[in-house]
């Protein structure tokens, strides 16, 4: 930041969120992992001492005799490292990992910002639920309420998260709107 300011230039809004230590040069990447191996993943790659980070969630699950808090992955399938991108190999001889999400079969890189914003939500004490990424003018479908199944395109996404979808009705638009949490891509 300082650097930015002895040169002139405008400070990054969210310089403030970028760590400073001796991986702070080093992207993250993500790794996709089989069907409930996150965890699996995650301890293979600390062994092998590349940082990692697995945001989890808690959630109550409950078995025939008793309830239980666990820690459940927030992004499921999917853990974060930072590595060196040309030396993919000790990351994909891990136990659970599928591969390292690439563009044109070159790892891609998220932004620190990104993964360091997840970060300082997960290590709050706010309450969070993983959702979605639904943008205007997707198809989605209602999978909770009354509408249960439904089929429309996002139209607006207002204020209090709540959704405007469409449906095609006999050569007529119809509007309803929906919370947020009812729906999905489809």
């Amino acid at each position: 930041m300082a650097n930015r300011r002895a040169l002139g230039q405008q400070e990054d809004p969210v310089d403030h969120l970028l760590p400073n230590g001796p991986d702070a040069g080093r992207p993250w990447y993500a790794i996709w992992t089989r069907s409930r191996h996150e965890k699996v993943v995650e301890d293979q790659l600390v062994r092998k001492e590349i940082e990692v980070f697995l945001p989890t969630i808690t959630r109550w699950s409950r078995w025939k005799d008793r309830k239980k808090q666990i820690d459940w992955p927030l992004f499921p399938g999917y853990c974060f490292a930072r590595f060196d991108p040309r030396d993919t190999l000790p990351i994909l001889k891990c136990t659970g990992v599928v591969s390292v999400i690439s563009f044109e079969d070159k790892p891609a890189p998220i932004p620190e910002w990104e993964i360091e914003g997840i970060r300082r939500l997960v290590e709050s004490e706010l309450q969070y639920d993983p959702c979605p990424l639904i943008k205007e003018g997707m198809m989605v479908e209602v999978v909770h309420g009354p509408l249960r199944g439904v089929i429309g395109r996002l139209v607006r996404k207002g204020s209090h998260a709540r959704l405007v979808l469409s449906v095609d009705l006999i050569g007529q638009a119809v509007s309803v709107t929906v919370d947020a949490a009812d729906v999905r891509p489809y």
